[in-house]
């Protein structure tokens, strides 16, 4: 029986969507960040990371913990829902 892909679900697709807001918030290319998480000691390319931004690839717990430090913030924002800026909820701003 072939093997079918895990499909990811809410929080994965929250935490996609905070990667790549924050990085760029940062001002981060994908390299930069990348690099950032391999010089913590978890070795990631940017195609990678680029996947995992896009949701084509998922955020294992070793990952999260690094993008999170590499973007100097903790796991558990990585994977709230990024706040909206609509004019119809201002709350998370």
């Amino acid at each position: 029986m072939p093997n079918r892909p895990v499909e990811i679900g809410p929080a994965g697709l929250h935490t996609a969507r905070a990667i790549e807001h924050l990085r760029l918030a940062r001002g981060l290319t994908q390299h930069q960040l990348a690099a950032r998480c391999t010089a913590l000691g978890r070795p990631m390319a940017n195609t990678a990371l680029s996947r995992t931004e896009r949701a084509r690839r998922r955020c294992d717990v070793d990952d999260l913990v690094a993008l999170a430090a590499a973007l100097g913030v903790s796991p558990t924002t990585l994977l709230l829902p990024v706040p909206s800026v609509s004019g119809d909820d201002r709350r998370g701003c």
